[in-house]
């Protein structure tokens, strides 16, 4: 079943590669635990279905970096681009769209965390095996605030634009 308005996002791992080494993350993939990185904080979530594709490089990843700063002027702490892709391709996407600073390209490789919130279509007829469905997300401390599926094949509700008009 589907992860809905009211529910509290599920637990799983993601993975984000760091180019650098900074404090508590080195060089390389780095996981991290959903549940440590949304309790207390407003983070806006974009699940598409994989690194690299037309729709996702050229319309779903640019509106979030150009709406990056009204987003972030209505109280969204962090964006997070979820894919069910390994953190090495997801690393590789990120220097390639210039996200750094703006939008942390999380790789779901075993779609562990696609699957807890119940957004994973197989895509295997197309030679891409098991993704993620076009969607965004508000989550406030854990709970979700605001929920965007598209029809599948579709792109028209998922984008930063309609996300920030539902911001108010």
């Amino acid at each position: 079943m589907a992860i809905k308005v009211g529910d509290r996002v599920p637990d799983a791992k993601l993975f984000e590669f760091y180019d650098t080494e900074s404090e508590g993350c080195s060089i390389g993939p780095n996981a991290f635990q959903v549940a440590d990185l949304v309790k207390g904080r407003k983070i806006v979530i974009f699940g598409l279905p994989g690194a690299f594709t037309p729709t996702c490089s050229a319309r779903h990843v640019p509106s979030y970096l150009e709406h990056y700063q009204a987003l972030k002027a209505k109280g969204v702490d962090e964006i997070w681009c979820v894919s069910v892709n390994d953190p090495f391709v997801m690393g590789a996407w990120a220097r390639d769209q210039g996200t750094a600073g703006k939008v942390r390209m999380m790789g779901d490789g075993a779609a562990e965390f696609t699957r807890a919130i119940g957004l994973e279509i197989d895509r295997s007829a197309s030679g891409m095996g098991i993704r993620s469905q076009r969607y965004s997300m508000l989550i406030d401390d854990g709970i979700v605030r605001v929920l965007n599926v598209e029809v599948p094949g579709k792109y028209e509700v998922s984008d930063a634009a309609t996300m920030l008009g539902q911001l108010g």
